[in-house]
């Protein structure tokens, strides 16, 4: 766990239960090489989803996402223009990313969760690590869980193929991709 920011906290012992995703305090983003010298970010600000945890069995566990494509953003509103156009993610015709869990495991705080990540019409496994990050009673009276996660990718495998070759050797966008979810679910009312 990372020690730059204030401890988290754990105010529940189990954290199994029914989640809702909170859109509005959690984030999906992505990391991507630009000209082969940096990393341009970017993140989805429409997002939903459900999760099922299951402490005791953690197989039994479940998590599904829907991610609105065009809500995609990384600061240039030229450059998320083109990453929604038909280049990329095509936006208008795949209008949703989604994401649907086939297998959970745990190892402590740690659960690796695999399933289903359709993106353009194209369904790929992966597996992404998480790190369960602590829980919290808010001032609302809501309990809420942490985790922070993510897994590299190649979007080739989901059709995202686009690419400029560079003078200089290497391309103008890696094809390897970072993806970083930083999650706050707030548990069902029983």
């Amino acid at each position: 766990m990372s020690t730059d920011f204030d401890p988290t906290t754990n105010v529940i012992e189990d954290i199994a239960g029914d989640y809702t995703i909170d859109p509005h305090h959690s984030r999906v983003g992505f990391v991507a090489r630009h000209a082969m010298v940096t990393k341009v970010r970017g993140q989805f600000h429409d997002l939903s989803g459900t999760a099922h945890v299951d402490t005791a069995n953690p197989a039994g566990s479940s998590v599904s996402l829907t991610i609105k494509t065009a809500s995609l953003s990384t600061g240039s509103a030229d450059r998320d223009g083109h990453l929604a156009s038909a280049d990329f993610f095509d936006a208008e015709q795949f209008p949703e990313i989604t994401f649907t869990s086939t297998d959970v495991a745990r190892d402590g705080s740690d659960w690796s969760i695999t399933g289903d990540l359709t993106i353009k019409g194209t369904t790929k496994p992966v597996t992404i690590l998480f790190e369960e990050t602590g829980s919290a009673r808010d001032p609302f009276g809501n309990v809420r869980v942490g985790f922070e996660g993510g897994v590299t990718v190649n979007r080739k495998d989901w059709g995202l193929t686009w690419n400029a070759a560079l003078e200089t050797g290497g391309v103008l966008v890696s094809e390897k991709i970072k993806l970083e979810f930083d999650v706050s679910a707030i548990q069902n009312a029983a």
